[in-house]
């Protein structure tokens, strides 16, 4: 088994013991984004800012493994109010397109650093 740690400076620095992501044969697994800014490592304000910041960084985290969010297959979304839903589904379409990956939405009593929403991703770079 090949396994590689993905690393970039283009999002949020890990705030704990975990990596970026992590390329195990050409299946990449990103860690949970919440809404940091990379160059401030401060949360960004608003619900929406929150969801395009989270896109955003895991699309850093995916050029950076060779990869795009087109080869993005699952996604968990972890909400602290699922009546935000609705907003991950217009964000979520400014990012991907048909046939849309795979998804999970899980409503959840807090997320770090007091974000409203946490995505992770499994990305396959080989399909």
């Amino acid at each position: 088994m090949s396994r590689t740690i993905i690393s970039t400076p283009n999002a949020p620095a890990a705030i704990g013991t975990y990596s970026q992501a992590i390329n195990v044969d050409g299946t990449v697994y990103l860690s949970g984004q919440i809404a940091l800014d990379p160059e401030t490592m401060e949360l960004v304000e608003g619900t929406r800012k929150q969801i395009d910041r989270v896109f955003q960084n895991l699309r850093a985290v995916a050029q950076a493994a060779g990869g795009d969010l087109s080869r993005i297959v699952k996604l968990n979304v972890y909400l602290t109010d699922l009546a935000d839903f609705p907003v991950v589904n217009e964000v979520m379409s400014e990012y991907f397109g048909e046939p849309y990956p795979a998804r999970a939405a899980v409503g959840v009593a807090a997320l770090p650093k007091g974000s409203q929403v946490e995505i992770e991703a499994i990305m396959v770079l080989d399909a």
